[in-house]
């Protein structure tokens, strides 16, 4: 682990020089980097090292051009793309391939938990979840911004970036592939479009569910055996003129 951090400190010394925290649009001050702290000593957990290969793969891939669509080196990684290579390539974790769908990978955290490694999302072509950069710890994050760009470093204080901010998520970081959730579940940490989705199946399971549903149920069994009953009571009565029949004289 001594090795990766000291890997990790010579890698970011290098880079950070030419890491520039522009906004897309060109507009407003550059931010001031300053001295990035070492995210792995913040990031005390078991997966530490897990942690520490996922953000040396991110920093070597510095310098990368952007390409809508792109999921290679390369030729060119879009936002996406740059987060997929990056978690499978160090982690063996396949995510999705939009942005979107890995809005609906790990679990939902708060601005104030992101640690290194955690997924932070942007609104930057006008609808939630365009945007997806991985967290590298002092208020920093790496990401593959757009045509004309490359992989960079930059600065979530940046005013572009705060009020584009969409949520965090913090995927697990076990050798494991996402899967789309069997069942769907009304939580605030879905994007709109799925949440009201979700909401929409759990009433229509609950209208499923109501006493009246159960109460038809009842009714049917009950006539169910009120037949039968009847039916018993015909063989019977049936069956006791038969044997009168039989007690005649001839």
């Amino acid at each position: 682990m001594k090795l990766h951090l000291h890997l990790f400190a010579i890698i970011l010394a290098g880079f950070m020089s030419f890491a520039h925290a522009e906004p897309e649009s060109g507009v407003g001050n550059k931010p001031n980097l300053g001295i990035f702290a070492d995210p792995i000593a913040q990031f005390a957990a078991p997966g530490e090292e897990a942690v520490g290969d996922l953000l040396l793969q991110a920093m070597s891939l510095l310098g990368v051009a952007y390409r809508f669509g792109g999921s290679s080196p390369e030729t060119g990684l879009d936002c996406s793309g740059f987060i997929q290579y990056v978690f499978r390539k160090s982690l063996r974790v396949n995510l999705p391939r939009t942005s979107a769908e890995m809005a609906r990978a790990g679990r939902v955290i708060e601005r104030d938990e992101l640690a290194p490694g955690d997924l932070v999302f942007y609104n930057t072509r006008g609808f939630q979840y365009s945007h997806v950069g991985l967290y590298l710890g002092g208020n920093k994050f790496i990401h593959s911004p757009r045509t004309g760009k490359s992989v960079e470093v930059v600065n979530m204080a940046n005013s572009y970036w705060v009020q584009r901010f969409n949520g965090a998520r913090r995927v697990n970081r076990g050798g494991s592939e996402w899967k789309e959730p069997a069942t769907a579940r009304v939580t605030n940490d879905r994007p709109p479009a799925e949440k009201r989705l979700a909401e929409k199946k759990v009433a229509e399971k609950k209208a499923a569910e109501r006493p009246g549903k159960s109460s038809s149920r009842a009714e049917r069994r009950k006539a169910a055996r009120e037949q039968e009953t009847e039916r018993k009571g015909a063989s019977r009565k049936k069956s006791e003129q038969t044997t009168r029949k039989k007690k005649k004289p001839d």
